[in-house]
Order: structure tokens, then C-alpha cells, then sequence
């Protein structure tokens, strides 16, 4: 090829890269939310209160009693994934076991992955978890239907699960079942902050409208959330905490209303305890990114994955060569 050729080739492979991180990169370092203030007296007493959990009478007293066959390490667990899930996709949660899910650790670093999921409605469907359940051990199970209103109560039994049972997990990622998670870059990010608390971190989501139709499965009455828009919240396809954060929606939750979508809840949280939701370009939200390898090696997430999707990206993305910027 001839110089003006390489040069057009090069010119088109930059031009790529622009418009496919350009805006993201923009949105994360000019649209990053003003940090809150501490001197709020709610949210110093919620950070206090946070501090002083104490855990054991919470075992016992869930908001949604969950029995889990999930058996949280005594030791530091790095990681801790939690796939919300629907009881009747036992197929999905397979396939996540044999891709990004199978492993235990990176970089030396432990990850656990379990999956929550509510009661199915049929007793066929319930009696398949319960299997599914005793033969992986790692389902959360709650006690209420699982169905689209439940799914803010299903996001509450997580964050509730994750500070009860695994209160050593140092990061806990709560993600949606369709989505690919590139569980090395997440780790190779996290292992480079230097922030180790107050991290609440995905694609977020400025000025969420509250859905006030009342025909919509998502209707937010009034008279729950009055408020014309909702705070900052990072999106519901996957979104990480620490562990302290986790402690401090644990405690902000018991005075917000459960008719609020999940994650706008986990945001609403977040801000009365002082929290403000951080923008990384490399969570996709609910944008499905077109596969390659050495994008998929950088990215945290994709979503609307396809099971053969998933399969190819794993394979590809753990095995051969590192990519360069």
C-alpha cells in the first residue's frame, strides 16, 4: 500500500475510536456530578449509623426473609458479583456459569458470583430453583413473586444480602442477566483506585423521569415520589458499590419507597447518605456494544448479550494476546 492509503486506513481506525468513546469520554469528565456535602445532618446519621451496623439481629430480620444456599467465604472476597435474575432462566444463569462467571479469582484476587432470584409463580418453576439451587450454591432466593413490581424489593434482598452474609466482600457489583462482565479490566480498575470507599460507580442516568402513567407497570405514584426528577443514579444493568456504600443504602432504604424503579432507589439511597454517583464511559448501560476483542478486553459491560454472544466474547477475550490502547 502507498503512503496516502496507510494514512487513509489510520485516519479511519482514529475516526472509530472517536465516535465510539468520544462522547462517553466527554460525558465522564464534564458532566461528573459536584460531590455532596457531609454537613447534612440526615446523612451524617445515616454514615454513622452504617458504621455501627451490627449485623448479627440482621440475619435474623430481613425485609424480605431470603434463603440462600450460598455459602459467603470467612475470608476477604474482593469481588462479589450478584446476576439479578428470573427464576424460569435457568438456561441464562448456565450459560453465565460456563463464561464470564467461571471464575473464582484475577490478578490473585478473589470473585464470587451468585445469582438472586424471587419465588417463581409456578410450583414446576419453584421446585427446578430449589434443584438448581442445592446443586450450584449460588442462588439468593427471596419470599416474594418474582415479577416486574418486585424487582426494586429483589434489588433491596441484594444489597441486604450482601452486607448480612458476605460483609467481607470489599466491592459488590450488582448486575442484569443479559449482560457480558469483563470481570479482569473491572478488577485491573478497581486494584488501580486509590479511593477505597464511597465508590458508587456505572453509566449514570441524569435527571430520570418518573414514570407517571398508570396504564405502565412502572407507575410511580405522587404521592411516593414527589419530586420532578429523580437524583443521580447509575443505570440498572450494572452499577458497583463498596461494601461501605452497600451498609449506607442498607440503612438510607428503610425511608425511601419501594414504588421507585431499582435502580433509581439504590440512587435515592445513595444521595441521603452523602453518596454521589461517579460516570465510567466503560459501563455500556443498556447499550449493547458490537463485538471485538480488544474492546471487550477494555469495557466493564455490554448489554442485550445472546447466549452465543456470550460464549464468544469469554472464549476470545480470555485467551490470546493483551491489546494495547
Amino acid at each position: 500500500l502507498r503512503t496516502h492509503q496507510w494514512c487513509f486506513i489510520l485516519f479511519n481506525v482514529l475516526l472509530f475510536h472517536v465516535l465510539l468513546f468520544g462522547a462517553d469520554l466527554l460525558e465522564q469528565y464534564f458532566l461528573h456530578s459536584l460531590p455532596l456535602s457531609y454537613t447534612d445532618a440526615k446523612a451524617l446519621e445515616i454514615r454513622e449509623r452504617a458504621r455501627k451496623l451490627d449485623l448479627d439481629p440482621l440475619k435474623a430480620n430481613l425485609s424480605y426473609t431470603s434463603s440462600s444456599t450460598v455459602p459467603c467465604p470467612d475470608q476477604e472476597i474482593f469481588l462479589l458479583i450478584v446476576v439479578c435474575s428470573s427464576p424460569e432462566d435457568r438456561t441464562r444463569r448456565d450459560v453465565i456459569r460456563q463464561t464470564w462467571a467461571n471464575t473464582t479469582g484475577s490478578r490473585g484476587y478473589s470473585v464470587l458470583t451468585v445469582f438472586a432470584v424471587g419465588k417463581a409463580a409456578a410450583a414446576s418453576s419453584q421446585l427446578e430453583i430449589s434443584e438448581e439451587a442445592q446443586r450450584h450454591r449460588d442462588i439468593i432466593e427471596g419470599s416474594f413473586i418474582d415479577s416486574p413490581q418486585t424487582q426494586t424489593q429483589k434489588m433491596l434482598m441484594c444489597v441486604e444480602w450482601a452486607v448480612t452474609f458476605c460483609p467481607r466482600a470489599r466491592y459488590i457489583l450488582l448486575t442484569a442477566q443479559d449482560v457480558f462482565v469483563g470481570v479482569p479490566s473491572l478488577v485491573g480498575y478497581l486494584l488501580s483506585l486509590t479511593q477505597l470507599e464511597d465508590i458508587y460507580l456505572g453509566r449514570v442516568v441524569h435527571h430520570g423521569v418518573p414514570d407517571r402513567d398508570p396504564q405502565s407497570p412502572a407507575f410511580v405514584p405522587v404521592s411516593q415520589y414527589p419530586e420532578e426528577f429523580y437524583p443521580d443514579f447509575c443505570h440498572g444493568s450494572a452499577f458497583l458499590v463498596s461494601q461501605d456504600v452497600a451498609r449506607k443504602v442498607y440503612v438510607a432504604a428503610r425511608e425511601v419507597p419501594l414504588a421507585v424503579p431499582p435502580a433509581a432507589f439504590v440512587g435515592i439511597c445513595a444521595k441521603r447518605a452523602g453518596i454521589t454517583a461517579r460516570h465510567s464511559s466503560r459501563f455500556a448501560g443498556e447499550k449493547h456494544i458490537s463485538y471485538n476483542r480488544c474492546c471487550y478486553k477494555f469495557i466493564f459491560t455490554s448489554s442485550h448479550m445472546r447466549e452465543d454472544e456470550l460464549f464468544q466474547s469469554w472464549k476470545e477475550t480470555s485467551h490470546g494476546e493483551d491489546c494495547s490502547l
